[in-house]
């Protein structure tokens, strides 16, 4: 499975941008999608996920509200709304398939892509 991600770039605090992500290869095998975050010198951190067959989300508390997470399986591709953002939304986000339930735990993630930057400036 290889995973595309884009979408990022520069925007003012309470701005918006929306990233996508597509994926190619073995799909078919993918539980879940999800966007993962990371900061400079921070851990990677959990964003948000989308169950595939039943287009369950889940939210990182300090994105909900905020953040809209969406897919298209016809497509293979998931995007991230996020809105209202703010400077500690700074950070380079991923986006990653799994087969696990576990969504919010990097470690269940099997592929990755290649991560799009995402800074808000104050």
């Amino acid at each position: 499975v290889q995973l595309q991600a884009s979408g990022g770039g520069l925007v003012r605090a309470g701005g918006s941008l929306r990233l996508s992500c597509a994926a190619s290869g073995r799909t078919f095998s993918s539980w879940a999608m999800g966007w993962f975050r990371q900061a400079p010198g921070k851990e990677r951190e959990f964003v948000a996920a989308i169950v595939w067959s039943y287009g369950t989300t889940y939210y990182a508390d300090s994105v909900k509200g905020r953040f809209t997470i969406s897919g298209d399986s016809a497509k293979n591709t998931a995007y991230l709304q996020m809105n209202s953002l703010k400077p500690e939304d700074t950070a380079v986000y991923y986006c990653a398939t799994t087969r696990s339930g576990l969504v919010r735990r990097p470690t269940e993630y099997n592929y990755w892509g290649q991560g799009t930057l995402v800074t808000v400036s104050s």
